[in-house]
Protein backbone atom coordinates (compact mmCIF):
# COMPACT_ATOMS: atom_id res chain seq x y z
CA UNK A 1 0.00 0.00 0.00
CA UNK A 2 1.41 3.03 -1.40
CA UNK A 3 2.01 6.42 1.39
CA UNK A 4 -0.58 8.39 -0.41
CA UNK A 5 -3.33 5.48 0.53
CA UNK A 6 -2.10 5.26 4.14
CA UNK A 7 -2.63 9.07 4.40
CA UNK A 8 -5.62 8.77 3.05
CA UNK A 9 -7.24 5.60 5.00
CA UNK A 10 -5.93 7.21 8.05
CA UNK A 11 -7.48 9.96 7.83
CA UNK A 12 -10.85 8.28 7.38
CA UNK A 13 -10.14 6.27 10.16
CA UNK A 14 -9.95 8.92 12.17
CA UNK A 15 -12.85 10.02 10.85
CA UNK A 16 -14.63 6.74 11.72
CA UNK A 17 -13.31 6.74 14.99
CA UNK A 18 -14.19 10.60 15.92
CA UNK A 19 -17.46 9.09 15.13
CA UNK A 20 -17.57 6.51 17.11
CA UNK A 21 -16.02 8.19 19.73
CA UNK A 22 -19.09 10.88 19.21
CA UNK A 23 -22.08 8.34 19.68
CA UNK A 24 -20.36 7.05 22.74
CA UNK A 25 -20.43 10.81 24.31
CA UNK A 26 -24.10 11.40 22.80
CA UNK A 27 -25.10 7.94 24.54
CA UNK A 28 -23.63 8.64 27.44
CA UNK A 29 -25.45 12.09 27.71
CA UNK A 30 -28.76 10.88 26.63
CA UNK A 31 -29.75 11.40 30.03
CA UNK A 32 -28.57 14.75 30.53
CA UNK A 33 -30.94 17.99 30.16
CA UNK A 34 -30.07 19.20 26.38
CA UNK A 35 -28.08 22.23 26.44
CA UNK A 36 -29.26 24.99 23.70
CA UNK A 37 -27.23 26.07 21.05
CA UNK A 38 -26.43 29.67 20.80
CA UNK A 39 -27.33 30.75 17.56
CA UNK A 40 -23.39 31.45 16.74
CA UNK A 41 -22.63 27.83 17.72
CA UNK A 42 -25.64 26.33 15.39
CA UNK A 43 -24.58 28.93 12.71
CA UNK A 44 -21.03 27.10 13.12
CA UNK A 45 -22.24 23.34 12.74
CA UNK A 46 -24.27 24.13 9.95
CA UNK A 47 -21.48 25.76 8.13
CA UNK A 48 -19.38 22.27 8.58
CA UNK A 49 -22.55 20.84 6.88
CA UNK A 50 -21.77 21.15 3.31
CA UNK A 51 -25.30 20.58 2.78
CA UNK A 52 -26.72 22.45 5.32
CA UNK A 53 -30.35 24.44 4.43
CA UNK A 54 -27.92 28.03 5.04
CA UNK A 55 -26.98 30.12 2.05
CA UNK A 56 -23.32 30.91 2.08
CA UNK A 57 -20.60 32.74 0.54
CA UNK A 58 -17.10 31.47 1.01
CA UNK A 59 -14.16 33.29 -0.37
CA UNK A 60 -11.35 31.30 0.00
CA UNK A 61 -7.54 32.57 -0.73
CA UNK A 62 -5.11 29.81 -1.37
CA UNK A 63 -1.44 30.30 -1.39
CA UNK A 64 0.65 27.77 -2.74
CA UNK A 65 4.84 27.48 -2.58
CA UNK A 66 7.12 25.37 -4.28
CA UNK A 67 5.84 24.25 -7.41
CA UNK A 68 6.72 25.08 -10.64
CA UNK A 69 10.01 23.06 -12.82
CA UNK A 70 12.59 24.86 -10.37
CA UNK A 71 10.64 24.65 -7.34
CA UNK A 72 10.23 28.34 -6.74
CA UNK A 73 6.98 28.62 -8.21
CA UNK A 74 3.86 30.65 -6.60
CA UNK A 75 0.16 30.07 -7.11
CA UNK A 76 -2.62 32.31 -5.54
CA UNK A 77 -6.06 30.61 -6.29
CA UNK A 78 -9.02 32.61 -4.88
CA UNK A 79 -11.71 30.44 -4.94
CA UNK A 80 -15.29 32.27 -4.96
CA UNK A 81 -17.61 29.47 -3.28
CA UNK A 82 -21.57 30.11 -3.06
CA UNK A 83 -23.90 27.34 -1.52
CA UNK A 84 -27.41 28.08 -2.60
CA UNK A 85 -30.00 25.28 -0.80
CA UNK A 86 -33.17 25.43 -2.79
CA UNK A 87 -36.40 23.56 -0.96
CA UNK A 88 -37.85 21.15 -3.90
CA UNK A 89 -40.77 19.58 -1.58
CA UNK A 90 -41.20 19.00 2.30
CA UNK A 91 -38.71 16.51 2.61
CA UNK A 92 -35.76 17.40 0.41
CA UNK A 93 -33.55 20.29 -0.63
CA UNK A 94 -31.33 20.69 -3.88
CA UNK A 95 -28.03 22.04 -2.60
CA UNK A 96 -26.20 23.74 -5.41
CA UNK A 97 -22.53 24.23 -4.82
CA UNK A 98 -20.25 26.37 -7.00
CA UNK A 99 -16.46 27.11 -7.39
CA UNK A 100 -15.03 29.72 -9.60
CA UNK A 101 -12.04 30.60 -9.15
CA UNK A 102 -9.79 33.31 -9.80
CA UNK A 103 -6.17 32.38 -9.91
CA UNK A 104 -2.09 34.13 -10.32
CA UNK A 105 0.75 32.32 -11.03
CA UNK A 106 4.15 32.72 -11.50
CA UNK A 107 7.47 30.61 -12.35
CA UNK A 108 5.04 27.43 -12.94
CA UNK A 109 5.48 26.87 -16.50
CA UNK A 110 8.41 26.39 -18.37
CA UNK A 111 9.13 29.62 -19.95
CA UNK A 112 5.83 31.01 -19.69
CA UNK A 113 6.24 33.52 -16.92
CA UNK A 114 2.92 34.75 -14.81
CA UNK A 115 -0.61 34.48 -15.53
CA UNK A 116 -3.62 35.45 -14.22
CA UNK A 117 -7.71 34.97 -15.16
CA UNK A 118 -10.18 32.43 -14.44
CA UNK A 119 -9.83 28.99 -14.22
CA UNK A 120 -12.27 26.48 -14.90
CA UNK A 121 -15.75 26.91 -13.25
CA UNK A 122 -16.97 23.57 -10.93
CA UNK A 123 -20.62 23.10 -10.12
CA UNK A 124 -22.24 20.31 -7.87
CA UNK A 125 -26.07 19.55 -7.64
CA UNK A 126 -26.80 17.62 -4.31
CA UNK A 127 -30.03 16.28 -3.71
CA UNK A 128 -29.92 16.09 -0.01
CA UNK A 129 -33.28 15.02 2.42
CA UNK A 130 -33.68 17.84 4.93
CA UNK A 131 -33.79 15.52 8.16
CA UNK A 132 -30.97 12.95 9.08
CA UNK A 133 -31.66 9.08 8.58
CA UNK A 134 -32.40 7.62 12.10
CA UNK A 135 -29.28 6.59 12.13
CA UNK A 136 -28.48 10.33 11.82
CA UNK A 137 -26.49 10.72 8.91
CA UNK A 138 -26.82 13.67 6.39
CA UNK A 139 -26.02 12.77 2.80
CA UNK A 140 -26.52 13.79 -0.82
CA UNK A 141 -26.22 13.03 -4.14
CA UNK A 142 -26.11 14.34 -7.31
CA UNK A 143 -24.00 15.33 -10.46
CA UNK A 144 -21.02 17.67 -10.76
CA UNK A 145 -19.79 19.56 -14.08
CA UNK A 146 -16.81 21.06 -14.92
CA UNK A 147 -16.98 24.29 -17.31
CA UNK A 148 -14.43 25.57 -19.18
CA UNK A 149 -14.32 29.38 -17.82
CA UNK A 150 -10.32 29.85 -17.29
CA UNK A 151 -9.02 32.77 -19.30
CA UNK A 152 -6.19 31.16 -20.06
CA UNK A 153 -4.72 28.31 -21.40
CA UNK A 154 -2.52 27.24 -18.66
CA UNK A 155 -5.10 28.26 -15.83
CA UNK A 156 -7.48 25.66 -17.31
CA UNK A 157 -8.46 22.60 -19.04
CA UNK A 158 -10.21 23.67 -22.31
CA UNK A 159 -12.91 20.82 -21.49
CA UNK A 160 -16.09 20.74 -20.49
CA UNK A 161 -16.63 17.31 -18.14
CA UNK A 162 -19.51 15.46 -15.96
CA UNK A 163 -19.46 12.80 -13.23
CA UNK A 164 -21.14 12.00 -9.99
CA UNK A 165 -20.88 13.29 -6.47
CA UNK A 166 -21.83 12.14 -3.06
CA UNK A 167 -21.34 13.66 0.54
CA UNK A 168 -22.21 11.53 3.77
CA UNK A 169 -21.89 12.56 7.36
CA UNK A 170 -23.10 13.08 10.74
CA UNK A 171 -22.98 15.45 13.23
CA UNK A 172 -22.69 14.36 16.82
CA UNK A 173 -22.36 17.04 19.60
CA UNK A 174 -19.87 19.34 18.58
CA UNK A 175 -18.40 16.94 16.22
CA UNK A 176 -18.82 16.57 12.38
CA UNK A 177 -17.49 13.96 10.76
CA UNK A 178 -17.97 12.55 6.55
CA UNK A 179 -16.96 12.45 3.38
CA UNK A 180 -17.14 14.34 0.30
CA UNK A 181 -16.03 12.74 -3.13
CA UNK A 182 -16.85 13.16 -7.21
CA UNK A 183 -15.71 11.60 -10.13
CA UNK A 184 -15.57 13.94 -13.13
CA UNK A 185 -14.53 12.56 -16.89
CA UNK A 186 -14.34 15.10 -19.66
CA UNK A 187 -16.91 14.62 -22.50
CA UNK A 188 -15.95 17.40 -25.83
CA UNK A 189 -13.22 20.62 -25.60
CA UNK A 190 -10.14 21.22 -27.08
CA UNK A 191 -8.44 17.96 -28.98
CA UNK A 192 -5.39 18.80 -28.36
CA UNK A 193 -5.78 19.08 -24.18
CA UNK A 194 -5.40 15.95 -21.67
CA UNK A 195 -8.64 14.12 -21.18
CA UNK A 196 -9.80 14.05 -17.77
CA UNK A 197 -10.80 11.30 -16.03
CA UNK A 198 -10.28 12.45 -12.30
CA UNK A 199 -11.52 10.73 -8.63
CA UNK A 200 -11.66 14.12 -5.85
CA UNK A 201 -12.28 12.52 -2.27
CA UNK A 202 -11.95 14.94 0.71
CA UNK A 203 -12.22 13.18 4.44
CA UNK A 204 -13.26 15.62 7.04
CA UNK A 205 -13.12 16.14 10.72
CA UNK A 206 -14.09 19.45 12.40
CA UNK A 207 -15.00 20.07 15.98
CA UNK A 208 -17.10 23.14 17.43
CA UNK A 209 -16.82 24.89 20.82
CA UNK A 210 -19.50 26.82 22.38
CA UNK A 211 -18.04 30.03 21.38
CA UNK A 212 -18.31 29.09 17.82
CA UNK A 213 -15.01 28.22 17.41
CA UNK A 214 -14.19 25.16 14.78
CA UNK A 215 -10.81 23.67 14.61
CA UNK A 216 -10.55 21.10 11.41
CA UNK A 217 -8.73 18.34 9.45
CA UNK A 218 -9.45 17.41 6.06
CA UNK A 219 -7.34 16.11 3.09
CA UNK A 220 -8.58 17.25 -0.49
CA UNK A 221 -7.06 14.34 -2.61
CA UNK A 222 -7.03 13.86 -6.48
CA UNK A 223 -6.39 11.02 -8.41
CA UNK A 224 -5.55 11.65 -11.80
CA UNK A 225 -6.28 8.35 -14.11
CA UNK A 226 -4.61 10.07 -17.05
CA UNK A 227 -1.53 10.44 -15.68
CA UNK A 228 -1.63 7.65 -12.94
CA UNK A 229 -0.71 10.82 -10.19
CA UNK A 230 -1.53 11.87 -6.64
CA UNK A 231 -2.21 14.91 -5.15
CA UNK A 232 -2.72 14.94 -1.68
CA UNK A 233 -2.69 18.35 0.43
CA UNK A 234 -3.54 17.76 4.62
CA UNK A 235 -5.48 20.73 6.04
CA UNK A 236 -5.60 21.59 9.30
CA UNK A 237 -7.56 25.12 10.23
CA UNK A 238 -9.27 26.88 12.46
CA UNK A 239 -11.97 29.30 12.03
CA UNK A 240 -14.31 31.91 14.04
CA UNK A 241 -18.20 32.87 13.59
CA UNK A 242 -18.94 36.92 14.17
CA UNK A 243 -21.48 39.24 13.55
CA UNK A 244 -20.89 42.45 12.05
CA UNK A 245 -23.68 44.83 11.62
CA UNK A 246 -25.94 42.02 12.01
CA UNK A 247 -24.43 40.24 9.11
CA UNK A 248 -22.97 36.98 10.27
CA UNK A 249 -19.36 35.97 8.89
CA UNK A 250 -17.31 32.91 9.41
CA UNK A 251 -13.34 34.11 9.28
CA UNK A 252 -10.35 31.48 9.22
CA UNK A 253 -6.79 30.35 8.55
CA UNK A 254 -4.86 27.18 7.62
CA UNK A 255 -2.23 25.52 6.53
CA UNK A 256 -1.77 22.53 3.86
CA UNK A 257 1.06 20.03 3.60
CA UNK A 258 0.98 18.29 0.22
CA UNK A 259 1.77 14.78 1.25
CA UNK A 260 2.23 14.04 -2.45
CA UNK A 261 1.76 15.71 -5.58
CA UNK A 262 2.74 15.56 -9.70
CA UNK A 263 5.81 16.82 -11.00
CA UNK A 264 6.24 20.70 -10.31
CA UNK A 265 3.43 20.66 -7.97
CA UNK A 266 3.42 22.48 -4.82
CA UNK A 267 4.92 21.31 -1.08
CA UNK A 268 3.12 23.47 1.02
CA UNK A 269 0.37 26.42 1.29
CA UNK A 270 -1.59 28.89 3.55
CA UNK A 271 -5.58 29.25 3.77
CA UNK A 272 -7.30 32.19 4.63
CA UNK A 273 -11.12 32.11 4.31
CA UNK A 274 -14.00 34.62 4.98
CA UNK A 275 -17.90 33.54 4.63
CA UNK A 276 -20.63 35.35 4.67
CA UNK A 277 -23.76 33.24 5.95
CA UNK A 278 -27.22 34.28 5.10
CA UNK A 279 -29.28 32.13 7.82
CA UNK A 280 -33.45 32.20 7.20
CA UNK A 281 -35.40 34.57 9.71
Amino acid sequence: MSLTVRIVAGLAALCLSSAAQAQEETEAASDAAPEALTEQESLALQLSNPVASLISVPFQSNVDFGGGPDGNGVRYTLNVQPVVPISISEDANLIVRTIVPVIYQDNLVPGGGSQFGLGDTIQSFFYSPKAPTSGGLIWGAGPVFLYPTATDRFTGTEKWGAGPSVVVLKQAGPSTFGMLANHIWSFAGDDSRNDISATFMQPFYSYTTKKATTYSVSTETTYDWESDSWQVPVNVGISQLVVVDRQPMSIGFGARYFVESPASGPDWGLRFTLTLLFPKR
